[in-house]
């Protein structure tokens, strides 16, 4: 029985992506993104905690994203959590957590126009899904099983 190892996660792009080709052809993109957390501590101030995460694709995914994710970008992954451990030259081992991206939402691009904010007009705006719930499922679980595949494949990467 499998475990549950499934991760939620929403922020914006620090930087463009690139699209990279593995050893065995296929290709992953990495998003950096920065998840803001507002909280008032102890004293009533108001505070900004940042946390930055990296976010992997593979395949068609990694295309998309290598497109639409632009710096800033708010985006909403779906994915898993893949613990990664490496030794470097002096032998010490050195552990990093990517999260595998199974889904990714795209934000609309938002322009400041005096105290408002509205949807750029005129920018290319992301793949719209129009799709029915059942549709939708399908979907993800066609996208989950490419990825899947994919991954089996690319697991010896080591990013």
């Amino acid at each position: 029985m499998n475990s549950l190892n499934q991760v939620i996660i929403e922020g914006n792009v620090v930087r463009q992506p690139e699209k990279k080709t593995c050893k065995n052809g296929a290709s992953f993109c990495r998003i950096p993104i920065a998840v803001n957390r507002y909280y008032k501590n102890s004293e009533g101030e108001y505070v900004d905690d940042v946390s930055f995460f990296d976010i992997s694709t593979f395949g068609n995914l990694s295309e998309t994203c290598e497109k639409w994710c632009l710096k800033g970008r708010g985006i909403r992954v779906v994915g898993r959590l893949k613990q990664n451990v490496t030794t470097d030259e002096s032998g010490k081992k050195n552990s990093r957590v990517d999260i595998i991206a199974e889904h990714i939402e795209f934000k609309p691009v938002l322009k400041k126009t005096g105290d408002k904010e509205t949807e750029e007009a005129g920018a290319e705006s992301a793949p719209k899904t129009s799709a029915s719930k059942k549709e939708k499922l399908n979907m993800l679980a066609e996208v989950a099983a490419a990825n899947q595949k994919e991954q089996e494949a690319t697991e010896e990467v080591v990013f």
